[in-house]
């Protein structure tokens, strides 16, 4: 539910200048110093969008394009995620895709969690793609 409110303020918000309100995670245990490691390894830009600020100001949140991209690290376990779920490789990295939400997408690491909302006209597997690198880093599992 937390994930759908997020979404929508998201939506809502898209195409808005200034700082996007988003709903920053509270990564437990390992997941915290995963999330530390990714978020200087995040890109600027992505799919051309710039990256832009949230509010409140966390580590564990990033967005682009004035929140039509957003990434959570550190978010729990997608509640819809089936253990026989099969998960979409991208560049070593596995992809749930809710079946809910057509925007929503969680890499699965070893360590953390994390969400990625893609909207408006972007491409999510150019963006997934493009955020696969950064995320493979964070993993304790040898590439």
């Amino acid at each position: 539910m937390r994930a759908a409110a997020v979404l929508l303020v998201l939506l809502a918000l898209a195409g808005c200048g200034g700082t996007v309100r988003v709903d920053p995670p509270t990564p437990q245990g390992e997941a915290v110093a995963a999330c530390d490691k990714l978020a200087p390894l995040l890109p600027r830009t992505l799919d051309g969008e710039e990256r832009g600020t949230s509010t409140p100001d966390s580590p564990y949140v990033a967005v682009w394009g004035g929140g039509i991209i957003a990434l959570r690290c550190g978010v729990p376990r997608p509640a819809r995620m089936a253990p026989t779920d099969e998960l979409r490789e991208i560049n070593g990295v596995g992809w749930f895709a809710d079946p809910e939400k057509p925007t929503l997408f969680t890499a699965v690491t070893d360590t953390a969690y994390v969400e990625v909302t893609v909207g408006g006209e972007h491409v999510a597997a150019g963006v997934l793609a493009d955020l696969s690198s950064p995320i493979a880093r964070i993993s304790t599992q040898p590439r």
